[in-house]
């Protein structure tokens, strides 16, 4: 490991202007290519104090030898070396984006005599025009099967152009009219590439004027009563229109666009994009990187940007470009995209009508790109295996951590105070037995914390104790319970293990809390670490071992240690403990969520023993609101339906003893809520859909951040 301060050149040396700077190893190999509007004023961030850098940044630096720029005249330029550059030397430290496959073209040879349609993947070719990406290359033929009625242009390899020639016989496609066949001198070969231009004006978008065309020459033939060239103009219309169904129109027509959107998370991001041409999605492909850099969404948007159009010029770069963040700053990349394609190029964020809209799909596309990505990942079992082996050996553990649970603790500014347990055996989640937690309250204190503050260090000690106290209870009583499980330790679909119940599963596996794990990984840093540690020391647990994880920087905090564990970015061990987190992150903000909802639309009613939802809502629609029901009396209550003498009289002392609720408040205008705005608040039925917060109290609660 370089001390930077070793290679580090005088302030003097580094001019104050435009270049690209690269930082290389004591091998000499280059690590990273930057680019930058000051070099001086860039350069001076990284040899800084290492503590204050970034640890991915920190980690390059300490790994490079030696650091050298070459000056450019302007930003654009800078920006076309630093694409060479990471394209010639590839850094291990820069972004670098990989295809998930390799997208399959439709692609016309106009570098040939007599120009071919063919699919083609890979590097692209000179003077070949190509049309896609697509998804499948099945969908490049089919496409191409409809268009040789109307553009019969060659498709056949050069060997078998080649024997045709020789033999002065056509191939199939030549004998049923999907091919010209120029291999025979049908058609000239100025002809012939007239037609492959035409092909490819239409695959460009530009289809309305070989349709009016066609439906012309339809119409002429019609009345000359020449019915056979009519029906087949006919059926090749029809051919056309069903290859462009193929495409959805999603823009206006004419509109030339590339929509590129982003997924991220803290160590990798998918992008995707979506080629429209003439109003039509002609091609879409997406790609995944490794973030081994500390990067904005803008930047990784300009990375993608020289990804995608590093080598293309003219009319493959559209007049458009719709991104999600624009790069900082952005008119050195609109000007470098206006260079490549010859003519002005508008590079900006979509903020309404219809190109919103579609970027939200493309967005999508990329979420689920991402998604899919990880979930492969996740799914291999030899990937799995060495990640729990990195885990081990990082913590220092005797041995791979085949059950590991995870704790988080959720809330609302102090209220409903929450926390969750998830359960990763061999890498894989087990749901079946993940748990939730109430907090009751500090330790040794049966005070609430409702309205207290916060305090994740004290909770996280709470649940860590409570969760292995049950499991020293159940070591000692070889798996059998002779208590009632308190009634807040609840399972995730709501069931209470009573006493007595059968406490295996199927296969002879002790339930709950019996079974250890050999690593507790809790959500936070050295407080909540330390937490942890503590309540399984005043246990007496000294067999499992606990980490934290968290969140900014992805550091790995192990108890006693001043220091984090830094695992590699590329780790799969950390990457294997990102997924335990955000899993425990994910099941307690749902629980914490539901219990809200919960406490929202409670009702004094509630409390009312042998009323159920029917009479409660019999009631509150008979008098209107629960503020009338207050002041019923108990005869008048016995005028509702179903509504007997004693169970009005337990009603009206329910509501008695209850304290009436503060007045609503309309918080967009200040007014107070009159008594049918009451009736409709208590009628009302709170969802809580998934991924989306109740929103069901008053404002400041809504601006409260769950955690």
């Amino acid at each position: 490991m370089a001390d930077p301060s070793s290679y580090r050149p005088s302030p003097g040396q580094i001019p104050d202007s435009p270049g690209v700077y690269r930082f290389r190893d004591e091998h000499r190999r280059v690590i990273y290519v930057g680019k930058a509007k000051s070099l001086r004023q860039r350069l001076a961030n990284y040899f800084q104090d290492l503590a204050n850098l970034h640890p991915r940044t920190r980690s390059m630096v300490t790994t490079a030898a030696s650091v050298e720029w070459t000056v450019v005249s302007t930003e654009v330029e800078a920006l076309q070396l630093e694409y060479s550059w990471i394209k010639e030397y590839d850094p291990r430290f820069n972004v670098k984006y990989r295809d998930d496959k390799s997208y399959p073209y439709l692609a016309v040879t106009m570098n040939e005599e007599f120009p071919r349609v063919q699919v083609m993947r890979g590097q692209k070719k000179k003077g070949v025009r190509y049309f896609g990406p697509y998804g499948h290359a099945w969908a490049i033929r089919d496409t191409v099967d409809l268009l040789l009625r109307v553009f019969p242009v060659r498709t056949c390899s050069a060997g078998v152009f080649k024997n045709a020639a020789r033999t002065g016989r056509p191939c199939l496609l030549g004998y049923i009219g999907k091919c010209s066949a120029p291999c025979v001198e049908r058609i000239s070969a100025d002809d012939h590439r007239e037609l492959a231009e035409e092909f490819c004006d239409f695959m460009a978008g530009r289809t309305g004027t070989y349709l009016r065309r066609l439906e012309r020459q339809m119409a002429e033939a019609a009345e000359e009563m020449e019915y056979e060239r009519a029906a087949r103009l006919r059926d090749d219309i029809g051919a056309l229109k069903k290859a462009m169904e193929k495409s959805a129109v999603v823009l206006a027509d004419a509109t030339d666009a590339d929509l590129i959107a982003v997924a991220e998370d803290e160590l990798e991001a998918a992008v995707q994009i979506f080629h429209v041409r003439g109003g039509r999605v002609r091609g879409q492909r997406g790609w995944v990187t490794d973030k081994v850099e500390e990067i904005t969404t803008g930047a990784l948007v300009e990375h993608a940007l020289q990804q995608l159009y590093g080598e293309e010029k003219g009319d493959a770069v559209p007049k458009e470009v719709l991104v999600p963040a624009l790069p900082d700053p952005v008119e050195p990349v609109q000007q470098w995209l206006t260079d490549r394609r010859g003519s002005g190029v508008s590079l900006r964020i979509p903020q309404r009508g219809d190109k919103k809209a579609l970027m939200e799909t493309v967005q999508r596309n990329a979420q689920q790109s991402l998604v899919l990505h990880k979930t492969k990942r996740a799914s291999d079992l030899t990937t799995r295996s060495r990640a729990l082996e990195e885990i081990a050996e990082a913590l220092g553990l005797d041995s791979a951590p085949l059950r590991i649970e995870c704790y988080d603790i959720s809330h609302l500014q102090g209220d409903d105070v929450v926390a969750s347990m998830v359960v990763f055996e061999d890498g894989l989640a087990r749901k079946s037995e993940y748990r939730r937690f109430q907090i009751k309250g500090r330790a040794g204190d049966t005070q609430l914390w409702h309205g207290q503050g916060q305090d994740d260090v004290r909770s996280m000690h709470e649940v860590i104790t409570r969760r292995f106290r049950r499991y020293l209870a159940a070591k000692e009583k070889t798996g059998e319970w002779v208590e009632e499980p308190a009634a807040d330790d609840t399972l995730p679909d709501g069931e209470v293990l009573r006493a007595g119940q059968d406490l295996k599963d199927d296969d002879g596996r002790p339930k709950r809390f019996a079974y250890p794990p050999q690593l507790v990984v809790v959500d936070g840093g050295q407080p909540q670490v330390a937490a942890a540690q503590r309540a399984l020391d005043e246990l007496g647990i000294d067999d499992i071992a606990v980490c934290g994880l968290a969140k900014r920087l992805e550091e790995v905090w192990v108890p006693g240690e001043d220091d984090p564990v830094v695992l590699p970015r590329t780790s799969e061990g950390l990457y294997l403990l990102q997924r335990v987190r955000d899993e425990a992150h994910r099941f307690a903000i749902t629980y914490q969520r539901t219990k809200r909802a919960k406490r929202f639309r409670a009702s004094p009613l509630d409390d009312v023993p042998g009323l159920g939802e029917t009479r409660k809502q019999a009631l509150v629609k008979h008098f209107g609101s629960l503020k009338k029901l207050r002041s019923a009396t108990v005869d008048q209550i016995c005028e509702v339906p179903g509504i007997g003498r004693k169970t009005a009289e337990t009603v009206a002392a329910a509501l008695a003893v209850a304290a009436p609720a503060a007045p609503a408040v309309n918080t967009a205008t200040g007014e107070i809520m009159d008594d049918a705005d009451e009736t409709a608040g208590e009628s009302e039925t709170a969802t809580d859909t998934p991924g989306e917060p109740v929103i069901a109290g008053p404002a400041d609660e809504r601006r409260g951040q769950e955690t």
